[in-house]
């Protein structure tokens, strides 16, 4: 694997990072840590993948492995812009003798003099001594001749010179760069077939508890279906993780040690949900810290105050809080940039931007990310309006929200106006976006 990555790489939340990554100072699993120094243990742990090649099909979401450059001249011929005639462009006379045609795909043995033209579809070679292309709009026939009714005829003009795209040795696209339709298009230009990328992290995910259901089965008494499985295979999916495994384990502690150690020993990432508090049926917990080195075990946040991350070698393992909010908020804060990280991602975090909240916010005794909906105003001024009910067991909080405002603990109401920061996870809104059902904003 590559060189490890042993610094926090972006601090969203409200005090600077104070890691302790890589120090003599001792410190215990159990403590409750700053997320900024959670993440700061996490990367210390995470490297980038190594490179496969990929069929150019196959690219598409991918992230380049290394630099590109061009080996060629892209177009590799001047080439005209649109239909019309090939000419010599300070020629005077207007009255041109029509010598040959042109279509794209091939070359025709054609040399222009002054007094003569040649007819040229959009994209095929310009004829030898032509230095522009007049568009067919501007002219008229008249027996084997082309009326130019054009007063003015620059150099070049309508003509997409040689390199003009891309020159030989120029950069293409660097390492790290997502490979999306128009990255497809150049590599496809440049015939590179099949392409450099890094590899996908496989995932393995693992929901627990005798109360979890398939979502196609009946909850029985005391069970509720599955929920956290599905939004983290959704969410791991949208961060270009291959997600290799995922299934449900009992809360039995001989068959969770068994299906932990098999999915370790396959997967570069190992998630499970639930079986990380304080009961004795979270069975995840104990088994960590009998088959894993645990780095912790809780951090000062809300939701997601019981979050595990261990390594068992390369492989990372991320237990996740039982309540599908804490899960989700606890991918968005520390699984998805490592997951980026390890694909080798030039931004791997979300975008972080300043907004003004249209309502007083309560914090809480924990750094806390509300679940909002941010609009950008005709000016570009950004307003927050939470998502009503901020309980951890409140996914309906994330539906249709496009952030995470960061809120700091403390004990006195935020007024209406305060400037929070948040973290967004989907597009802006516009103004005129329709705001939440009124609900109460801070029930637990």
């Amino acid at each position: 694997m590559a060189t490890m990555v042993t610094t926090c790489s972006w601090r969203v939340w409200c005090v600077p990072c104070k890691s302790r990554v890589g120090s003599s100072v001792a410190f215990s699993t159990d403590s409750l840590i700053h997320p900024d120094e959670a993440r700061a243990r996490i990367f210390h742990h995470v490297a980038r993948l190594p490179s496969e090649r990929v069929a150019l099909r196959a690219a598409a979401w991918r992230v380049l492995a290394d630099d590109l450059m061009a080996e060629e001249n892209h177009p590799p011929f001047p080439a005209a812009t649109m239909d019309g005639y090939a000419v010599i462009a300070d020629d005077p006379s207007p009255w041109r003798e029509i010598v040959g045609r042109q279509t794209a795909g091939s070359v025709e043995e054609i040399d222009l003099d002054l007094g003569t033209a040649a007819w040229i579809t959009t994209g095929a070679h310009v004829p030898r001594g032509a230095n522009a292309v007049v568009p067919v709009e501007v002219t008229s026939l008249a027996d084997e001749h082309v009326v130019i009714h054009q007063e003015r005829i620059d150099p070049g003009a309508n003509i997409r010179p040689i390199g003009i795209d891309l020159m030989r040795g120029s950069l293409v696209l660097r390492s790290g760069s997502m490979i999306g339709p128009a990255e497809i298009g150049l590599l496809a230009g440049l015939g590179i077939d099949p392409v450099m990328v890094v590899q996908r992290p496989r995932v393995s995910v693992l929901s627990t508890g005798d109360e979890l259901v398939e979502p196609t089965e009946t909850p029985g008494p005391g069970q509720i279906r599955d929920s956290n499985r599905f939004s983290l295979l959704a969410a791991l999916q949208e961060s270009g993780a291959d997600v290799i495994w995922d299934g449900h384990g009992p809360d039995d502690a001989m068959a969770l040690r068994r299906a932990l150690l098999e999915r370790i020993a396959e997967s570069d990432v190992v998630i499970t949900s639930g079986g990380v508090s304080m009961g004795d049926l979270d069975l995840i917990k104990p088994l960590l810290a009998e088959i894993a080195e645990v780095h912790f075990r809780r951090v000062l946040m809300k939701p997601g105050k019981p979050f595990n991350f261990a390594t068992v070698a390369d492989t990372l393992i991320f237990s996740l809080p039982g309540n599908p909010v804490s899960a989700l908020v606890g991918f968005e804060v520390f699984l998805r940039p490592a997951l980026r990280q390890m694909q080798g991602f030039r931004e791997i975090d979300r975008p972080r931007v300043h907004v003004l909240v249209d309502h007083e916010v309560r914090p809480s005794d924990r750094i806390e990310f509300q679940r909002a909906i941010v609009r950008a105003d005709g000016v570009g001024a950004l307003t927050a309006t939470t998502t009503g009910a901020q309980a951890s067991s409140r996914l309906a909080s994330l539906v249709g929200s496009n952030a995470l405002i960061v809120v700091p603990a403390g004990t006195e109401p935020l007024p209406s106006g305060s400037r929070l920061d948040a973290l967004l996870v989907g597009p802006l809104r516009g103004a005129d976006h329709p705001r939440s059902p009124e609900v109460p904003r801070n029930a637990q």
